[in-house]
C-alpha cells in the first residue's frame, strides 16, 4: 500500500468546495481545506505508485477549481 499527501492550490474561494468533492473520491482518506501556500491537503492511498498516479491525474486533478497539485509520497525509514 502506497500513501501520500497531496498539496493542492485552488482558485480563490474554491478551497472548501474542492475539499468536499475530493473527499468523496475512492482512495482519498482525508481532504481538508487549510491556510498557507496550499489551500487543500489530501491524504490518499493506493495499491502501488502507478495507481496513486492514476488517482491524482485522472480523478483529483479533474476536480474543477484546482490550479496545481504536489504529491508527496509517505516513506517509512
Amino acid at each position: 500500500m502506497v500513501q501520500a499527501y497531496i498539496l493542492i492550490q485552488t482558485e480563490v474561494g474554491k478551497a472548501a468546495e474542492v475539499a468536499g468533492e475530493i473527499a468523496g473520491i475512492p482512495g482519498v482518506t482525508l481532504a481538508e481545506d487549510v491556510t498557507g501556500p496550499y489551500d487543500v491537503i489530501v491524504r490518499a492511498e493506493a495499491r502501488n505508485v502507478d495507481e496513486l498516479g492514476k488517482l491524482v491525474v485522472a480523478q483529483i486533478q479533474a476536480v474543477e477549481g484546482i490550479t496545481r497539485t504536489l504529491t508527496c509520497p509517505i516513506v517509512h525509514i
